[in-house]
């Protein structure tokens, strides 16, 4: 919840004011603007990548580089790399699947739109793999 917070306030007043009012609850059939759906969409999108971190964590066995904060640093970045495949690949493809007039072209890339995008989902995942290393370090 805590980079879910901050990449959120980056959405709301780096970027692209339709984003958090518009497209995000469009992805749900909501009409916009809406605000508050937005930013609880988002804070529920956050939550379940949080959700998929610390499950990939388990899995590709790097818990122990997870739970130290240098190594989550790391780990982190990473994160925040690999999830901009979501707004570059899947944000177009949802809005357009359900008739978001506002839908970017696929892929959505765009300068200097997305480096802020890569920013904030790094912001995100440093934060979600920072606070995991601080609740779970021995």
């Amino acid at each position: 919840m805590v980079g879910s917070v901050l990449f959120g306030l980056m959405m709301q007043y780096v970027m692209p004011a339709p984003l958090l009012e518009m497209a995000i609850p469009a992805m749900y059939g909501i009409e916009g603007p809406a605000l508050l759906a937005g930013w609880a969409l988002h804070l529920f999108h956050g939550v379940v990548l949080g959700v998929v971190y610390v499950a990939l964590v388990q899995l590709v066995g790097v818990h122990q580089t997870a739970t130290r904060v240098g190594g989550s640093l790391g780990l982190g970045v990473a994160y925040g790399v690999v999830t901009m495949a979501l707004p570059v690949f899947v944000l177009p493809l949802w809005l357009s699947a359900v008739g978001f007039a506002g839908a970017p072209p696929f892929p959505n890339i765009a300068i200097p739109g997305t480096l802020v995008s890569l920013l904030g989902h790094v912001v995100y995942a440093v934060s979600l793999a920072v606070t995991y290393a601080l609740f779970t370090s021995d």
